[in-house]
């Protein structure tokens, strides 16, 4: 099974415009929240990473934008403070659109683009679905963070993997333990069909 930084790196060598630190940022990012939630409760989110102009159209504001109007270095997705922001906002309905840089553009959108065609695992909710179906219908990649703590990644409208947070922040933060026994380990699981 190939390493989750190798399904990146898949990913973002069919999208020349993301850079792969920005899209493994988000998913760290996304893994964070997944284990910490906010304030003693599990939370969901939903990110967007590039072709934000599309998306921006495929989408439309639930709320004012309360990122609107701030300069980009303090939205960029590498500042711990915009990471911290994120997590705060995160509570709030609707997605996140990321630019290609890591530029944190917008919050609180709600998608809307036609789910036709999008064909998921049952169980999985509407946010999975508006991410699969945004993933579908523009050049971005979804990373959704769900109630039950799981992130999952989403493609060109499919169900590219799932992380389980606790086994991946295991395997790649710790040092005192036998990396070959994580190789075993179901921290991220490619999702195939049968």
């Amino acid at each position: 099974m190939p390493a989750t930084s190798e399904l990146l790196e898949r990913i973002c060598a069919e999208k020349p415009k993301l850079d792969c630190n920005v899209l493994e940022a988000v998913v760290v990012l996304s893994v964070e929240i997944a284990r910490e939630g906010r304030e003693g409760r599990k939370i969901g989110t939903l990110f967007t990473i590039g072709d934000v102009p599309v998306v921006l159209r495929h989408s439309r504001p639930l709320i004012l934008d309360p990122l609107a109007g701030h300069p980009d270095d303090k939205k960029r997705i590498s500042s711990h403070d915009a990471r911290e922001t994120l997590k705060e906002l995160a509570q709030l309905d609707g997605a996140f659109v990321i630019s290609d840089d890591g530029i944190a553009v917008s919050a609180c959108r709600y998608l809307d683009a036609s789910s036709a065609g999008v064909s998921l695992p049952l169980g999985l909710g509407s946010r999975h679905m508006a991410a699969a179906s945004i993933s579908k219908r523009t050049k971005a990649v979804a990373v959704v963070v769900s109630e039950s703590s799981i992130v999952r990644v989403f493609n060109n409208g499919e169900l590219i993997c799932e992380i389980i947070p606790e086994l991946w922040m295991m395997r790649r933060y710790n040092i005192h333990v036998d990396p070959e026994a994580f190789d075993r380990s179901p921290a991220v699981r490619l999702v195939t069909e049968s």
